[in-house]
This record gives structure tokens, sequence and C-alpha cells, in this order.
């Protein structure tokens, strides 16, 4: 497995979005994206090339894997493929989120004291 920026962190705005809609199970690209745009409230709109590129780059590095090819029965009768996270891709999405917990309660402390 290639170890890259991508598995070391901190990790793009993109590759962490779509870590994030992965966390709770397996999607294809359309379903990433629209998770993507539900979990940013619509701040974040995902386009197929970034999706796609972010995705390559993540499975070159070992975060997410395609998980199957089949119907999205919401969809229509095209086969879909689908990506889950790896071990190493949750890895990388829990370092992630404990390095913004490290961010988030230094500046608190700092807002605090008035620093």
């Amino acid at each position: 497995m290639a170890k890259t920026d991508a598995a070391q962190g901190p990790l793009t705005p993109a590759v962490l979005h779509i870590l994030m809609a992965l966390s709770t199970g397996e999607r294809h690209g359309y379903g990433i994206m629209k998770q993507v745009e539900s979990d940013s409230q619509g701040q974040v709109k995902m386009g197929p090339g970034t999706l796609y590129g972010s995705m390559g780059r993540m499975m070159e590095a070992g975060l997410i894997r395609e998980s199957a090819k089949r119907v999205d029965p919401e969809m229509d009768d095209e086969r879909r493929i689908y990506y889950e996270l790896t071990g190493a891709g949750r890895g990388a999405l829990e370092a992630e989120l404990n390095r913004y917990r490290g961010v988030v309660a230094l500046a608190e402390g700092r807002l605090a004291h008035g620093q």
C-alpha cells in the first residue's frame, strides 16, 4: 500500500469530505457527491472532476477501495461502482478528527484566556 500525503494528513477538504461520506457505509460516486452536499448543508458541492480525481489518489494511497458494482434501487438500472473505506482510510479520518480537536481546544483555550 503506497503511503502519500493523503494518508499522513492534514487532509484536503475534498478528501476529508469523501472519507466522512464513506464513514457510515459504502456509496457510489453520485451518492458520495450528494452526501457531501448534505453533510455541508449545501456549502460544498463537489463536481465529478474533484470527486474522481481525489478518489483516484485515495485508492492509490489505500484509503478507499472499490467494493462492488451493483444496481442502486433508488437511481435506475445502471450498475454503479461502490466505494468503501479501508482500515487506513478510517485511521486517516480518525487522525484528522483528532488534529481538528487539538486545534479547537487550543483556540478555545486562547479565547478563554484572552490570548
